[in-house]
Formats: C-alpha cells, sequence, structure tokens
C-alpha cells in the first residue's frame, strides 16, 4: 500500500513526545501536505511552519494548477483556501470528495471567509477542519499534526459505482 499508517507518520513528526509508538517507517517517509493557497507570502510561511514538523510541502497558488497537481499526486493532507484563481477552493473540495482516492485524505480549509454559513457549507462538503486567517502558527501546526495522527473522521459519502469489478 502506498499510504504508511497514520501512527508511524505520527512517530515520525513527534518522536519526542509520543515515544511509546513503534514505527517502522523509513527515516525519509516525512508525511506530504499539498498547500493550496494564492497568497505566496502565506505560502513561504506555511512552508517554514510545516517544515518544522517533518513534512515536506507543495505549493500551489491557483486552483486550475491544484486540479492538475491533484490528478495525479494524493497527498496525507491538503490545506485549502477557498478564494483562488480560475477555480475556487469550494469547487476543488468537491472534486476531491468526490474522488475515492481522496477518501482517507483530510482536508483543512484556511480561510479569510469567517461567516457561520460558510463555514458550516465546507464543513458539510466533507472539510475536516476549518480554520480563519488570521491564524496563530501553534495552533495550525497543532490542527494539522491532529489531522495527520487521526486521518478523516467522517465516513465517504456514498457514490454511484465507478465500474464493473
Amino acid at each position: 500500500e502506498e499510504h504508511r499508517s497514520w501512527a508511524n507518520r505520527l512517530q515520525r513528526i513527534s518522536r519526542s513526545s509520543r515515544k511509546s509508538i513503534v514505527s517502522e517507517a523509513q527515516p525519509n517517509a516525512a508525511p506530504h501536505i499539498a498547500v493550496i493557497d494564492d497568497d505566496t507570502e502565506l505560502l513561504k510561511l506555511m512552508v517554514l511552519l510545516l517544515r518544522r514538523i517533518g513534512a515536506q510541502t507543495t505549493t500551489i497558488a491557483d486552483g486550475q494548477e491544484a486540479l492538475h497537481y491533484l490528478a495525479d499526486g494524493t497527498p496525507d493532507l491538503i490545506i485549502l483556501d477557498l478564494m483562488l484563481p480560475h477555480v475556487n477552493g469550494f469547487d476543488i473540495l468537491r472534486r476531491i470528495r468526490n474522488d475515492p482516492r481522496f477518501d482517507p485524505v483530510p482536508v483543512l480549509v484556511l480561510s479569510a471567509k469567517v461567516e457561520p454559513q460558510t463555514i458550516r457549507e465546507v464543513l458539510e462538503a466533507g472539510a475536516d477542519g476549518y480554520v480563519t486567517k488570521p491564524y496563530a502558527a501553534n495552533s495550525l501546526v497543532d490542527r494539522v499534526r491532529l489531522l495527520l495522527a487521526s486521518g478523516r473522521q467522517t465516513a465517504p459519502p456514498d457514490r454511484p459505482p465507478t465500474g464493473s469489478t
């Protein structure tokens, strides 16, 4: 299986605080996080923050580019802004949640939209968390660690069969 267990990823992320977890992960088995946001300064900051927890990152600043990346790539976690050029984050989230490859992949929305209705719609569409901008760096890192350790907490949606078996 291409995906390593969440416990192995957590061991790699926080060895010092979780010594009771036994890891068989390879030394370079860092979690891979896709960060999709059109704010290039935020992308640079996210790379630095996520590097602190041992994660590898792919940064994408455009909705259409994100769809191209996700057509072939399956990261361990996706951090997604809603307001993107060309294809908005809502549409990307819907496409992610309609693709069975992403069933185990948590999506954390990071957005300046603070309206309760927007947050509710995003969570109902399948996001696993919502953080508003501006955000506290430590809180965001804690949320990322939690999602990497626990994975998705909701069952994937029922989908029509995609083909015969």
